[in-house]
C-alpha cells in the first residue's frame, strides 16, 4: 500500500473519530438534561405560573417571555443582517474600506454577551427610555446575533455562482431585480443556516436580557412590547441561585433547561425544514 493512501486512510479516521467524539458529549448533554428535567415535565408545569417561592407551579411566563424575545431578536437581526451582508457583498467596492469593515464584524462575533447588555441598558434602557421590557431585550439580542446572521449570509451569497448574475443581467434585469429574483432564493438555504445558529445564540443567552428584559418572578405575562418578562435562561439562574430550596428548585431547573433545549430545537427545526425544501427546489 502507497504512503499515499496509508495517509488519507488515517486522516478519515482521525475525522470520523473526531465526528464521534462530538456525538458523544452531544448526546451526554442532551442525556444528562434529559433525564434530570423529564422528572418534572407536566401539563401543569408547562401552562401554570410560578408559586411558593417558585418552588411550585409552573413556568408558563418563562416559556412565553422566552418566545417573545428570541422572534423578536430575529426579526430585528434578520433584515438588518440581510441588507448589511447584501450591501457589502453587491454594491460595495472592493478595498480597504469595506475590508475593515468585514474584519470589524468577525471581530464583533467575539465580544462577550455581558458587554452588549451593558449596551442595551445604556441604550435602549436609559437613553431610548424603553425600560427593562420585552423591546429593550430584542433589540440587544439582535444587536448581538447581527455577526453572525452578516456572516452567514456573506457566505450564501458568495457562494452563488457569477454565472447566475451575468445571465439575469444579459436578459435585461436590473441588478435589484437580479439580487431579488435571482440571487437571494439560491442563497436562502446559507441564509436560513445563519438564521438557525442565531437562535441557538440568542434564546440560551442571560447576561443581556438580565440588563434589559428579564424580571427575577413575575404571575402575569405580558401584555405590549414595553413589559418586563421572565424567560427561561434567567430564571434557570435564579433558580440555581437564589432561594431556600435547593432540592426543589434544581428539579425545577433542570426542568426549564430540557424546555429551553427542545424550544431552540423546534425553532431551528422549522428552519431547518424550510431550508430543506428550499434546497429541493433549487436542484
Amino acid at each position: 500500500m502507497r504512503t499515499k493512501d496509508i495517509s488519507q486512510k488515517i486522516g478519515f479516521a482521525a475525522l470520523f473519530m473526531c465526528m464521534l467524539v462530538t456525538l458523544f458529549f452531544l448526546g451526554a448533554i442532551i442525556y444528562f438534561i434529559a433525564a434530570r428535567g423529564i422528572k418534572v415535565i407536566s401539563w401543569e408545569f408547562l401552562t401554570q405560573v410560578p408559586k411558593a417561592g417558585m418552588t411550585q407551579g409552573g413556568v408558563a411566563p418563562a416559556i412565553v417571555g422566552t418566545l417573545y424575545i428570541t422572534l423578536g431578536a430575529i426579526a430585528v437581526s434578520l433584515p438588518l443582517g440581510l441588507a448589511c451582508a447584501i450591501y457589502l457583498c453587491e454594491y460595495s467596492p472592493k478595498g480597504i474600506f469595506v475590508n475593515i469593515i468585514r474584519m470589524s464584524i468577525n471581530n464583533l462575533a467575539g465580544v462577550p454577551s455581558v458587554v452588549f447588555g451593558l449596551f442595551g441598558l445604556a441604550v435602549f434602557v436609559k437613553f431610548f427610555k424603553f425600560g427593562v421590557s420585552i423591546l429593550s431585550g430584542s433589540l440587544t439580542l439582535g444587536i448581538l446575533a447581527l455577526p453572525v446572521v452578516i456572516s452567514a449570509t456573506q457566505e450564501a451569497l458568495t457562494a452563488v455562482p457569477l454565472s447566475l448574475r451575468e445571465a439575469s443581467l444579459a436578459l435585461g434585469a436590473t441588478k435589484w431585480e437580479t439580487i431579488k429574483k435571482i440571487v437571494l432564493p439560491t442563497a436562502l438555504p446559507g441564509i436560513l443556516t445563519g438564521i438557525i445558529l442565531s437562535i441557538g445564540r440568542v434564546a440560551g443567552e442571560t447576561a443581556p436580557i438580565l440588563f434589559t428584559a428579564a424580571t427575577f418572578y413575575t404571575r402575569r405575562y405580558p401584555d405590549s412590547v414595553f413589559s418586563e418578562v421572565m424567560a427561561l435562561p434567567y430564571h434557570i439562574y435564579a433558580l440555581m441561585t437564589e432561594g431556600a430550596h435547593p432540592k426543589e428548585q434544581t428539579a425545577i431547573a433542570y426542568g426549564c433547561a430540557l424546555i429551553l433545549l427542545v424550544l431552540v430545537l423546534a425553532i431551528s427545526g422549522a428552519a431547518i425544514f424550510i431550508r430543506q425544501r428550499q434546497r429541493i427546489r433549487n436542484a
